[in-house]
């Protein structure tokens, strides 16, 4: 049974990861930004544990962590939580670049460095769910696109880095997935939203759960999922 730290395990794309396998009775570890979302989580994935922190202040994670109970083994840890706001690049704000960051850079780095040991002594795998704007960045998307193309530096060296100690680091770049984000995006972009028209989250969780799947004898370094309809 393997253990896996979640983030974002909340909708979208991570809860279906987080259905999957806690469904085949893997060992959850879910991440929530406060004590009222660690509750909720917990009742809605039976026997998962939580960790609490925010996100969006990656610089506390590590005190956070040291005041709770960090699994005995990690065998993966999936960076999915993410945030999004768009605007052109005279309009955007120091907060808003910063809160972009943060939770789509600076903290999965952070969590990254204070479970690398576990996942070390484990042969761990580090899956970053990036996005299309991690690959290019179109209009208004700069803050966005700038904390995702950040996102894949971080993968592209931690696995060289990483290689020799057995940690296998992947990358997936969905394109655009019906989900509580995608809405949002929609809802900025001045358009009608229609999930009927984007991935399904279960068919990206479908493309990370192989990664974790997949013999030692390879690894999966980018995957590109994009809407098939």
């Amino acid at each position: 049974m393997a253990t896996h730290i979640i983030t974002g395990a909340g909708s979208g794309i991570g809860a279906a990861v987080a259905r999957r396998l806690h469904a085949r009775g893997d060992d959850l570890v879910l991440h929530a930004r406060d004590a009222g979302r660690a509750k909720e989580l917990a009742a809605e994935f039976p026997g998962a544990r939580t960790l609490v922190g925010d996100l969006a202040d990656p610089d506390k994670l590590s005190w956070a962590l040291s005041h709770q109970s960090l699994p005995d083994r990690v065998d993966s840890l999936l960076h999915i939580a993410g945030v999004v706001d768009l605007g052109p690049v005279g309009d955007l704000t120091p907060k808003t670049w910063r809160n972009q960051l943060n939770v789509n850079l600076i903290a999965p780095a952070e969590l990254t460095r204070l479970t690398l040991p576990l996942l070390r002594a484990a042969q761990g795998h580090v899956v970053f769910v990036n996005s299309g704007a991690g690959l290019s960045a179109g209009p208004e998307w700069s803050a966005y696109a700038a904390s995702k193309h950040g996102l894949k530096a971080l993968a592209d060296s931690l696995r060289q880095e990483e290689h020799g100690n057995g940690v296998r680091v992947t990358s997936v770049y969905p394109g655009r997935t019906a989900s509580p984000m995608q809405a949002k995006v929609h809802q900025q972009e001045g358009k009608e939203y229609d999930a009927a028209r984007w991935i399904d989250p279960e068919s990206v969780a479908t493309t990370i759960v192989m990664t974790l799947d997949l013999p030692r004898d390879a690894e999966v370094n980018d995957l590109t999922v994009r809407p098939g309809r």
